[in-house]
This record gives C-alpha cells, structure tokens and sequence, in this order.
C-alpha cells in the first residue's frame, strides 16, 4: 500500500487563519503517511512561523513538483507558491496580499489535481471577505472548483462517520430557497450523491433520504405544497434509475434515522437544514466535500477562527478527516477503474 499511496494535495488555507496551525498539527499524524502522499500547497515562511507557535519539531522542506517529495512522517513536503512576509502579515487580519496568495494555492491544487499530478485535494479553511478583496468574486470555495474545472452540476456533501447531508441550495439567502428549489435540481443531486456514495465511498447499495422543505414534510399541502408539486415528483423520477431513494422526510426526524444506520446520506434543500444537525454531531471531525466535480476534493467544514489565529489552540481533527477521506476516494476510484480494465 505504501509505495502506491495517491498524491493528496493540502492547501494550506488563509495565511492569516488557522490553516498553517492545524496543517502542521494534522501532518504529526503518522497515520496520514500510511494512506497517501500528503502534498503542503502554500507559503512556507508562514509555515515556518506557525512552527514555533505549534512548538513543532517537524521539518519542512520546500520542493518544485510533487515528484520530488519524500513523504515521510516528520518532514512535510511543501509547495511554496508565495513569500509573504511575516512581519508584515498579522495573525487574523485579512490583507488583498493575503487573499490573493491563499487563492493561489486553490488555483494550483486545481490545476494539478486536473492535469493527474495529485489524486486528490484537501482544503484549508478560507474566508470570503478575504477572497473578494483580492478580487476574486466567489461565494466560496466550491463555487471557485466548479468553474476552474467547469462544471455546471455539483453538489456540497458533508460527510462524517454518523452522518452524510448533501445540500440541494448552498449559500443564498433563506428567503430566495423556495424559488430556487426545482424538481431538475433535485433529481441532480439524488443522482449525484448516489454515484459518489458508490464510487467515492464503496457503498454498494446506498439508502438515500430527501428532506421536505416545510414543517411536517407539508403535511399534505397544509403548510406548503412545495413537497407535492417538487421535491416527491423528483423522487419518483429518480427511482425511475434504480436508486433506492424516499422521502420527503420530516426534517425533524429524518437526520435520526439516518444518524442511526437507516440512511447513509440526507438530500437538504437548504444550508442550515443540513449543517446545523451534522455540526452537532461532528462539529470537529466533520469534512465537506464536493460532489460531480471531475477531480476529487474534501475540505473542513469550519472557517479560519482568526479569533484564535496564532495562539495554536485550533483543533486539526476536521483536516485530519478531510486528509483521510480525500485518500479513501482516491483508492476507492483506483479500484473501479482497475476492475474496470
């Protein structure tokens, strides 16, 4: 296993965040080199730094490509793609320099994860605001990897080892959800959760649960008939190709039967719905990942903490896990396409 461990390439986050800490706190983890090749995209002066506040013994080596790591535990190989410096970068205060350079390190994982020179990409924490005064007018992440790799169709799962939600509507506010709900898009992202928790996850015969949008699922048109005329119409469709998919679900009951084993993934038709049970279960070891992308790509599923940037109090867990499952979805797609061969 070891000497045909996947490329996972880690972006190291917002300079000014919390992502240098928990990147050199996730890597102390030896486990990580036993299932993949963990490639640091980022700046390594801020590594550096990061270091002492970690009280870290780890040593870092900046290198060219990932062809030239070792990728042994201890020495974490590095992709130094800015030079910031220090003494003008502070701990949780955002600059146009540093928005840029942590859009950089995206752009790059991107681009070797398309061009086959990593098999996976594992995201730092980013922060919006810093990313649009750089200049790049992006709600997040997600909406950076689907139009770096153009794709129209993806979806945002959160995944952990309780709980899956896949969200049909991301970051738009609460009152524009119910226009922007669509038995098509439904059906999208049925689809798509079904094929990654196949390919991606090894599950053979997924169990998918759909959320209805109102209390009570509607109750039958008393409080909204988005369920009949949108989201059950979309159901039956998606059966229509074998999925094994129900619902729509109370959304105040639904999340326990999955988090019990019943169903291995939850379709949401908005954010909160979905985040707020899943954070409650795994707020530290949670990851999010994206779906119908053509490169595979996990992410925590917190932000830069800058309230604590620099102090070295942040918790690695959600890298740790994103690292963890960016390696799993690798070996998982190289096993379908050798069996496919």
């Amino acid at each position: 296993m070891k000497n045909n461990r996947p490329f996972i390439g880690i972006t190291m986050g917002d300079p000014v965040g919390i992502g240098p800490e928990i990147t050199l706190s996730a890597l102390c983890n030896a486990e990580i080199y036993d299932i993949c090749k963990p490639l640091v995209i980022g700046d390594l002066n801020i590594l550096e730094h990061a270091k002492e506040i970690n009280q870290s013994t780890l040593s870092l080596k900046s290198i060219p490509d990932a062809d030239s790591g070792r990728y042994t535990h201890g020495s974490i190989d590095v992709l130094s793609l800015s030079t910031l410096d220090f003494d003008e970068t502070i701990w949780g205060n955002p600059t146009p320099k540093t928005g840029k350079a942590m859009v950089s390190y995206i752009i790059t994982a991107i681009d070797m994860a398309l061009e086959g020179k990593i098999a996976g990409v594992a995201t730092g924490p980013i922060n919006k605001n810093a990313m649009h005064a750089a200049g790049f007018l992006y709600n997040g992440h997600t909406e950076l990897f689907a139009e770096r790799t153009k794709t129209n169709n993806f979806a945002m799962m959160l995944a952990g080892h309780k709980l899956r939600v896949v969200l049909v509507t991301i970051h738009i506010p609460f009152k524009d959800v119910t226009a922007a709900i669509s038995k098509e898009g439904i059906c999208d992202k049925i689809l798509m959760t079904s094929n990654a928790l196949r390919e991606r996850f090894g599950i053979l015969s997924p169990k998918i649960a759909v959320a209805g949008l109102n209390p009570h699922a509607g109750e039958d048109g008393i409080f909204g008939n988005e369920e009949k005329f949108i989201i059950t119409p979309a159901i039956d469709q998606t059966k229509k190709h074998g999925i094994d998919v129900s619902g729509p679900f109370p959304p105040d009951t639904v999340f326990h039967q999955a988090a019990t084993g019943r169903y291995d993934a939850v379709i949401c038709m908005y954010h909160d719905q979905g985040l707020i049970p899943f954070k409650l279960m795994h707020f530290s070891d949670g990851v999010n990942t994206t779906l119908g992308l053509p490169i595979i790509r996990t992410s925590v599923d917190h932000g830069t903490a800058y309230d604590i940037a620099g102090t070295g109090q942040a918790d690695p867990g959600s890298l740790i896990a994103a690292i963890r499952m960016a390696a799993h979805q690798a070996i998982e797609l190289i096993k379908i396409k050798g069996s496919s061969q």
